[in-house]
């Protein structure tokens, strides 16, 4: 791809077909294949900007399964959008969208979510796709939520309701509970949100994700307690100090702000349901700014990863609002 900058980004991208092409290459590097049976070489048809299977005689665009499907907002508006969100340090917002790219907000809005579903973080299912090993590991959570000072009298009054009825040690004030996992040496975060802080939760994430035997690093919390049985564990106590030599979560503090500071100054107000996706947002940049080697990754190099990612998924309206399964889970 040309492109290196967000301005040459819109004015490369400027051009549907320019588009078509950049998108075809990533989905098919050995040549257009027929998504339903598999045929290559199928004719284009120039005239609805589609091709047509030479085997099965059905005809398709460079849209059919990917992210981008049944979508009638055309690709020099996508991925534009693709950029500005894999790019923009703190994210972009759904209002941002609107006005730049001249789509609707609810529309920028539903663009964002479907774009958030590529970076979404993927699932260890080997002992290669776990952190740690020769590197250590900081372990640590945090909570999201507004403060009740800020919020509506009447949502305050539901607040201090659920209060009532549930100890507010065990709920968190409210709040929606994060947890993340920084690997010092990779330099790689994985983060998910979770239920709860309890002892079984916490570890049961540690286990799936940290390669045994590795060196962790957490604060005090009981809900650590036991880890020493299959990794070296060792505690940074925050009621005394914050750094104790090479033990301590400064690392992932890190990125808690890097969150942080995307989902007040940005977002302003995100709900509990749909954290996640801005969570798997902000990894996914923050585990793209360099190579394994230490030599920075591009804006371009960023956009070109995202995108090679766009096939294979698919996020409806329904389930982005609700009204159908979700993928949200702990």
């Amino acid at each position: 791809m040309e492109a290196k900058t967000l301005q040459e980004a819109i004015k490369y991208f400027s051009d549907e077909q320019v588009c078509i092409d950049t998108v075809a290459k990533m989905r098919w590097p050995n040549g257009v294949e027929c998504p339903a049976c598999g045929a290559k070489e199928p004719y284009w048809i120039k005239t609805q900007k589609r091709w047509k299977c030479h085997d099965c005689r059905r005809q398709f665009s460079v849209k059919l399964g990917t992210i981008f499907e049944d979508s009638p907002i055309p690709l020099t508006k996508w991925l534009p959008a693709m950029w500005l969100l894999v790019n923009c340090k703190n994210g972009v917002s759904s209002y941002e969208i609107h006005r730049d790219l001249g789509v609707s907000q609810k529309a920028g809005w539903f663009m964002l979510h479907r774009l958030r579903l590529i970076l979404q973080q993927p699932k260890p299912m080997t002992p290669d796709d776990q952190i740690g090993g020769t590197g250590a590991v900081e372990v640590d959570e945090t909570f999201v939520g507004g403060r009740a000072k800020f919020m509506h009298k009447s949502k305050r009054l539901r607040l201090a309701q659920a209060r009532s009825e549930i100890r507010e040690a065990a709920n968190h004030s409210g709040k929606t509970i994060v947890m993340g996992m920084l690997d010092r040496k990779l330099r790689q975060v994985r983060a998910t949100v979770i239920p709860n802080t309890r002892r079984e939760t916490l570890q049961n994430h540690i286990l799936r994700e940290v390669f045994p035997g590795s060196k962790v690093y957490t604060d005090e919390w009981l809900g650590y307690q036991g880890l020493a049985k299959k990794f070296a564990h060792e505690i940074v106590n925050h009621m005394e100090t914050y750094v104790d030599g090479k033990v301590h979560t400064q690392g992932i503090e890190n990125f808690w702000s890097l969150l942080k500071r995307g989902l007040k100054g940005t977002y302003v107000a995100v709900e509990p349901f749909h954290l996640f996706r801005y969570v798997d947002e902000q990894v996914f940049r923050f585990n793209n700014r360099k190579n394994e080697d230490g030599t920075k990754i591009t804006d371009a190099e960023r956009f070109t990863k995202a995108l090679s990612l766009v096939a294979g998924k698919r996020l409806t309206f329904a389930e982005v609002t609700g009204k159908a399964g979700s993928e949200a889970t702990f």
